[in-house]
């Protein structure tokens, strides 16, 4: 088989910059959690930590409603531009701050902030330009390589961070993550994309409630994201937070755990590779599907199996969720409007994220009062739920892709 059949998409110019850009830029940002980390921890505690966290969150969350509507209003190529423009300025600022002296807490959660600032608006409009970047037959592909990008630099980024940090500072991984970001600027002014949405005369409230009414008209698209929204607490609440502790009793501590999200980034970028491929009839139904595939990940390590079976979970569980990734969001290309997809996108964004820091919140204190094995046991339970009533809406199981693309 020809390497043109399977990253075809990287032949158009758009695309390629598009790519070259994103991926660039995902690396830094897989080298920033590491890197932060060590910095807030060499003077701060756990808790300025989570602070710190929290403030790149927040803002990320409010915001991403906001970002919707305006990526639906003006270019997506400006507005992404501008909010990597505004991640780059933050992480060098940072940087360069660490290298002459410690900042204090608030400089760290300040700048988290317009890092936070700047996904919300980056986000949803990346949703809208992809579509505008590549011919609709490379759809499918373009998100493939996307998330496959993703899924390496799931892996390499937080590695790229660690030997960084050990041989020098924390302050040159940060410094590196901003510069990846003005690769990605760079990229993205290079592109040529024309403007095509029509003007509007409409408010700002008066789009987002639009973009309100036309998410809900879409069974398919807030039942998805409805399921995502507590999908997302029941995978990651457990996995982040309970997983390290029990790795620590009785898997063999840090190295066990890395081993485990290292072969859940080996399945991942597997499932990305299938995808450039694989365009299934009933998208939906198989993205619903394979989310599944993370109960037995959640049930292992809630049992405690030996290390390589929670693995082999995870890398199962990787699989899927690139698969459903997507799918996912070709489905949303293809379905929604292209003056209309990055509100949508946001209100996407926005039910996936709300819960999870709750979630993260408040799963210690349950698995204090009913035991971890239960906890993580209730979780795997209710995520199967939720697969199955999900697989119950028929304009979920019966949404079909294109004939002429299915393959």
């Amino acid at each position: 088989m020809k390497l043109n059949e399977w990253v075809g998409a990287l032949r158009e110019r758009n695309f390629r910059l598009f790519f070259i850009g994103q991926s660039t830029s995902l690396i830094g940002s897989g080298m920033a959690p590491v890197a932060i980390a060590f910095a807030v921890l060499r003077h701060g505690t756990t808790s300025d930590l989570g602070f710190v966290s929290a403030a790149g969150l927040v803002p990320l969350v409010v915001l991403l409603l906001v970002g919707g509507v305006i990526a639906d209003r003006f270019p997506r190529r400006l507005v992404m531009l501008s909010s990597d423009l505004l991640r780059t300025l933050a992480e060098i600022g940072l940087g360069v701050w660490i290298f002459l002296a410690s900042p204090p807490l608030w400089g760290f959660m300040a700048l988290a902030a317009a890092v936070g600032v700047g996904s919300a608006f980056f986000n949803p409009a990346l949703t809208g330009l992809v579509p505008q970047a590549v011919s609709e037959g490379k759809l499918l592909q373009a998100n493939a390589l996307n998330g496959l990008s993703a899924s390496v630099a799931n892996i390499i980024g937080p590695a790229i961070a660690g030997v960084i940090i050990a041989v020098s500072s924390p302050a040159w991984a940060v410094l590196i993550d901003g510069l990846t970001y003005a690769v990605s600027v760079v990229s993205l002014y290079l592109m040529s994309i024309e403007w095509t949405s029509s003007e509007s005369v409409e408010t700002f409230l008066s789009q987002l409630r639009e973009g309100w009414t036309e998410f809900w008209s879409r069974t398919w698209l807030w039942v998805i994201v409805l399921e995502f929204s507590c999908v997302n607490v029941l995978i990651f609440a457990p996995m982040l937070v309970l997983g390290p502790v029990i790795a620590k009793q009785s898997l063999g501590g840090a190295p066990a755990w890395g081993l485990v999200w290292a072969l859940e980034g080996a399945g991942a970028v597997l499932g990305g590779v299938v995808m450039l491929r694989w365009n299934p009839v009933r998208p939906l139904l198989t993205a619903t599907i394979v989310t599944a595939a993370w109960v037995f990940p959640l049930v292992a390590l809630a049992y405690r199996a030996p290390v390589l079976v929670i693995g082999l979970g995870g890398f199962f569980a990787g699989i899927g969720f690139t698969v459903f990734g997507t799918l996912w969001m070709t489905t949303m290309q293809r379905e929604i409007p292209t003056e209309m997809l990055s509100r949508l996108s946001a209100y996407d964004w926005f039910g996936s994220l709300v819960l999870l820091p709750i979630g993260v919140a408040v799963v210690g204190p349950i698995a204090n009062a009913c035991g971890m094995k239960a906890t993580i046991v209730g979780a795997a339970v209710l995520l199967a739920i939720l697969v199955g009533v999900t697989l119950l809406v028929p304009s979920v199981t019966k949404m079909r892709a294109p004939e002429q693309l299915v393959g």
